[in-house]
């Protein structure tokens, strides 16, 4: 394929985008750095749907956007390896090329959030990475921020020193090898500060505690993961129930990846 090739089909962009470079963070996480004119249209909590460069994959592997580098048309994607296709990912290599399908979904709602703000972001795991331009470009605008991360262990933590260089970090992991033994929760449950907004990204279970937790706040997001073929919207392999209702449902990759606390079944 041509590697300067581009074409939209719709609102659908696709493009081939250069490999910049890629390097291992943490066991089995990667950090890849993509150039291409479609960085000019990323927003923060959006993701990038990528083709396996192998024949024997068929479906695109979502992947969501780390932080975005618009004056240099480059893009910083973190991504666990968790089959052959992130396998495949994982070898790739300076001047390699992707075909990418993007920027997708609805990012994070950043809007009306100045000096006088208070924020909230909350990520576990691989659900870090998104958080990281959200807290670049508050931390632009002088809000406050307060960043609560969540891991298993501490072989597993990522981006505390990128994220603490916009805000006060407070790391937790689940069998206390660093930072705060458990979970999320034990540090939000402490917090008496009133947030002007929420943002997070994490597992299941952590998403669910946020959506209970923050139901009823005005501006709390969850940007929520999930398996996908088509990315479009098309195949619905993708639904969240709507509450109060058996018929209506959203698709994360087109009505999300990016919700209202209080807006869907988790």
């Amino acid at each position: 394929m041509n590697p300067n090739c581009k074409k939209r089909m719709g609102a659908i962009r696709l493009e081939v985008m250069r490999v910049v470079s890629q390097e291992e963070i943490a066991p089995a996480i990667f950090e890849l750095v993509l150039e291409g004119e479609m960085v000019e249209a990323m927003k923060a909590g959006q993701f990038l749907h990528l083709r396996v460069p192998d024949d024997a994959h068929l479906l695109r592997r979502p992947i969501s956007i780390s932080s975005i580098d618009k004056p240099n048309n480059q893009c910083h994607l973190i991504y666990r390896v968790e089959g052959s296709g992130t396998a495949i990912f994982s070898r790739l290599k300076a001047d390699d090329f992707l075909d990418v399908m993007g920027p997708q979904g609805n990012g994070f709602d950043l809007s009306e959030l100045d000096d006088y703000c208070k924020v909230l972001l909350v990520g576990g795991g691989i659900g870090v990475p998104p958080l990281l331009e959200v807290a670049k470009q508050l931390h632009e605008r002088g809000v406050e921020i307060t960043t609560v991360l969540g891991f298993s262990t501490k072989d597993a933590v990522i981006l505390e020193d990128e994220l603490a260089k916009y805000s006060q970090v407070f790391v937790t992991t689940d069998d206390g090898t660093y930072g705060i033994k458990g979970n999320v929760s034990v540090v939000i449950n402490e917090f008496d500060t009133e947030f002007d907004a929420i943002y997070s990204c994490g597992a299941p279970g952590m998403m669910k505690y946020i959506n209970q937790t923050f139901h009823d706040h005005p501006r709390a997001y969850l940007s929520l993961e999930s398996r996908m073929a088509c990315g479009m919207g098309a195949c619905y392999a993708c639904v969240l129930k709507v509450p109060d209702s058996e018929i209506v449902s959203q698709r994360v990759c087109e009505d999300g990846p990016v919700f209202k606390t209080g807006t869907v079944v988790l």
